[in-house]
């Protein structure tokens, strides 16, 4: 079940990105992900006491700390580094420096937690990781000054790193407490973080703005629901029921939805690269789930 899980948030993830893409045309990086780290955790907690699990479980208090850590590092860092790496650089240019987090899932899973992938499952991650960078082949955007770009790159770079070195981390927890809960702990730890921030910051006025409903919530609060509530459980859920590896190669084909998707509803063609993109994707999706 654990590579479903993963399939599922990248399908999900993909149509959360195409509305975060709009979203980002008017609300800043920190901002629009504070809005999305505290919509989604009252969303997570309603969720967790609906289920009857309670917030406050019999875990050791190492388990919480890592999972808090593991937000902080993976959503209240990562994706605000993402969507500033996405506004600088824009969504071609991002889409190609996404492609590192599932080697570097791969290679913080090998040097933290020792995990192993067979000869075949190491063949399909190379072949969606080859079909992720022939979709994501577009040119940076016109007029972008090559200083701007590098530092967008290398945001989008620390992004992926941090995003990678979360999930890892957390991978061990996951495997021993429910999806459910250690998820909600991962958002509020997140929020523990950012909230305070953005209180203190000179910039606090423009921050806590993002919650007043406007315009920009047709697409930021869907946005928020589909990528940062549904998608991250199952998210976790494929981390914990598969090796985080392989759940890194099928969390990645992402981007090729992004660009189906893409076509449809922000008219980017969808060329003859990006069907073999696709294709080749799906060969690599094959090669392993069936290994």
């Amino acid at each position: 079940m654990g590579e479903f899980y993963a399939l599922l948030c990248a399908v999900i993830w993909a149509v959360a990105v195409i509305l975060l893409k709009r979203s980002g045309e008017t609300v800043s990086p920190f901002a629009l992900n504070l809005f999305r780290v505290g919509i989604s955790s009252v969303l997570l907690v309603a969720t967790v006491l609906a289920s009857g699990q309670g917030l406050v479980r019999d875990a050791p208090l190492r388990d919480v700390l890592i999972l808090m850590a593991s937000g902080v590092i993976a959503i209240a860092v990562a994706d605000t580094l993402f969507h500033r790496c996405l506004n600088i650089v824009g969504a071609g240019v991002t889409a190609i420096v996404d492609c590192l987090y599932s080697p570097l899932v791969v290679l913080f899973a090998f040097l933290l937690i020792g995990e192993r992938l067979n000869t075949w499952q190491l063949a399909g991650m190379v072949t969606v990781i080859a079909a992720v960078m022939i979709a994501s082949a577009h040119p940076a955007p016109p007029g972008v000054p090559p200083r701007a770009l590098f530092k967008g790159a290398l945001m989008g770079m620390a992004a992926m790193a941090a995003v990678a070195l979360g999930i890892v981390v957390a991978k061990p927890v996951l495997e021993r407490q429910p999806v459910l809960w250690s998820t909600t702990v991962r958002q509020l730890g997140a929020l523990a973080v950012m909230l305070p921030a953005a209180l203190i910051s000179p910039q606090r006025r423009r921050y806590l703005d993002a919650f007043r409903p406007d315009a920009s919530w047709r697409f930021s609060l869907p946005a928020t629901i589909l990528g940062s509530y549904l998608a991250l459980m199952f998210w976790l859920a494929g981390m914990k029921h598969t090796q985080a590896g392989a759940a890194a190669i099928l969390n990645q084909t992402s981007t090729i939805y992004v660009l189906i998707l893409a076509s449809f509803f922000l008219h980017e063609p969808f060329t003859r690269r990006k069907l073999a993109a696709s294709a080749l994707a799906i060969a690599g999706i094959l090669m392993v789930t069936t290994s």
